[in-house]
């Protein structure tokens, strides 16, 4: 029974399948079927960011849809490309310098399969937590300037010109030197396309856009012959199904530095969004998912979806959120999608070669438009806490700057420099009393409450470790040379729930500090483990047992009744 219930953790499917409610088959299938005509165009789109063959992204959405349903925990989750790790993918094979179209799918499906290596690895270590240092105002920022790199990429299949330049700023220079070159028959087409999927989202948001977009593209390219009028097509996608195949384990050598980037960069987004999603969803109808075994499936469906040639793959919450709305109970609905694709490929396939690349271009910004810049989050973090507003702005600039791969990269520079310089700076407030009452409260949150004579009441936010331990030292100092008449220092441990053994040694530290000050030091409401910590240390010791109490209010009055003058003899 043990070994079945661990298989079936493993392998999820086998549990819900068990259980299956025949009732849910109707919804599941129509949900299915329904994201199926919605990834398909999108998924060809995404494959034109990543530069690789049409067919390929539909190779990743199948891969990731069908690997996802049988490992996934989420019910409603629908695991393919998606924009976002599109232009990381990308910004890789720009940064290898890769023009042969077999090189780069080759390329994009090996950082594809490390990415789904390092997830699996996460998992055994149960280190998903990792993702986490990736802040949402970093990704905000990321995905946003990305957005504007993918855009401004895409220019050129709107006018039928050609650009160059080494950052967004020299092709978009570039691109509007070309203006009088501009090929009128893709300018119209490609500002229909715009206008087309744009205004169905507008005035029809229930209406696939995209899938509208693709099919009149291919009929006004029968229709009107557009290649023959100098509009560019995407050329020959063949029909068939992928064929398992190694990357070309020699370029992945060569370039190992830049596909290690890139891998830690998709697993960080990926993983951030994946279970996010997750999360919500399963909040919204009251079932556990389990975020360890989602670092497994999102490891299966990227290491699939490498070894398919394709590329790398997470949650599309536009999906998902189609997948819910349209019924989908289970992961069948997955299943369901990543069947249609295969049948896309072996039936449909070819009819996408002639697609009017100014209509792929339209479908591409349209993705990055609606799916990565977040303008209302900008707003947000500009009201709410300015400082992440600018790290996100910081972020945009990089990676216009830079490119979008040395984006990520300044991304979690950004948020590994953020997390130290706030566990280096931990709040240490001056407590004083609410009027008539026993409780003791931030000063600076409460000016009129009553300050101690001569005691000065402190309260640490926080661990006590090698990174905040000279904070505790240095706000100590401040206060012994800062406050005239002090007898005693009250040191409020509550919110200290965690200590090494150089905070132990800085506490002992202080203990000298304040004696060499003549000034008392009282311990309140020390937490066991930190007590514990500090007895070993031999800290305890040199506080004194009388000067360790269990709340604030008993330590002020032991120092009021230590440091007040002796009564004066009777005559």
């Amino acid at each position: 029974m043990s070994r079945r219930r661990g298989l079936t953790k493993l392998v999820p499917i086998l549990g819900w399948l068990r259980t299956y409610d025949r009732r849910w088959l109707r919804g599941d299938l129509i949900a299915g079927v329904t994201v199926a005509a919605l990834i398909v165009p999108k998924n060809l789109g995404y494959a034109g960011i990543a530069g690789i063959p049409l067919q390929n992204g539909l190779y990743a959405a199948a891969a990731g849809a069908i690997l996802y349903a049988i490992f996934g925990t989420g019910r409603q989750i629908s695991m393919g490309p998606s924009s976002g790790l599109a232009a990381v993918a990308a910004s890789a094979v720009l940064a290898v310098g890769l023009t042969d179209e077999g090189e780069i799918a080759s390329f994009v499906a090996g950082i594809t399969l490390a990415s789904g290596i390092l997830f699996l690895l996460l998992a055994v270590l149960k280190a998903g937590w990792i993702a986490q240092f990736l802040s949402r105002a970093v990704v905000t920022g990321f995905l946003f300037g990305a957005a504007i790199d993918v855009v401004i990429g895409e220019l050129p299949k709107l006018t039928g010109t050609k650009t160059s330049g080494d950052n967004t700023f020299q092709e978009l220079w570039s691109w509007l030197g070309t203006f009088g070159s501009w090929n009128q028959a893709t300018v119209v087409v490609g500002v229909v396309s715009l206008v087309v999927v744009f205004g169905l989202r507008q005035v029809a948001p229930q209406v696939p856009g995209a899938l509208v977009l693709v099919v009149g593209g291919l009929l006004a390219s029968w229709l009107f012959q557009l290649g023959d009028r100098g509009v560019a097509l995407v050329g020959d996608v063949p029909r068939g199904l992928p064929v398992p195949a190694i990357p070309n384990l020699g370029l992945m050598w060569s370039h190992a530095g830049v596909v290690a980037i890139a891998a830690v960069a998709l697993v960080l987004i990926g993983f951030s969004q994946t279970a996010g999603d997750a999360r919500a969803f399963a909040a919204k109808h009251n079932y556990q998912v389990d975020i360890d075994q989602e670092s497994v499936a999102q490891g299966v469906a990227n290491t699939g979806a490498g070894l398919f040639q394709g590329m790398p793959v997470s949650t599309s919450l536009s999906a998902s959120s189609l997948n819910d709305r349209s019924g989908a109970r289970t992961g069948l609905a997955s299943l369901t999608s990543g069947v249609m694709v295969l049948l896309t490929l072996l039936v449909l396939a070819p009819l996408f070669s002639s697609l009017p690349k100014p209509v792929l271009a339209a479908l591409i910004i349209e993705a990055v438009v609606s799916g990565m810049i977040n303008i209302p989050e900008m707003r947000r973090l500009a009201r709410v806490q300015p400082f992440d507003f600018w790290i996100a702005i910081a972020a945009i600039v990089g990676t216009l700057a830079f490119g979008v791969l040395a984006g990520v990269m300044i991304g979690i520079g950004l948020s590994l420099l953020w997390l130290i310089g706030v566990a280096t700076h931990p709040h240490i407030p001056v407590l004083a009393r609410k009027p008539k009452t026993d409780v003791f409260r931030d000063l600076s949150e409460h000016p009129d409450d009553e300050q101690i004579p001569g005691v000065v009441v402190i309260r640490m936010d926080g661990g006590l470790f090698f990174a905040t331990s000279d904070a505790l030292e240095d706000r100590l100092r401040e206060i012994i040379h800062s406050e005239s008449g002090l007898t005693g220092i009250v040191l409020d441990c509550a919110g200290v729930n965690f200590i090494d053994s150089q905070g132990a040694a800085s506490l002992g530290d202080v203990v000298t500090l304040t004696a060499d000050a003549g000034i008392a030091l009282r311990l309140a409401r020390l937490k066991p483990a930190v007590k514990a910590t500090l007895d070993r240390a031999g800290v305890l010791q040199r506080v004194g047992a009388a000067n360790i109490h269990g709340n604030v209010s008993t330590a002020v009055r032991a120092q009021l009744e230590a440091s007040a003058p002796p009564p004066e003899p009777n005559d």
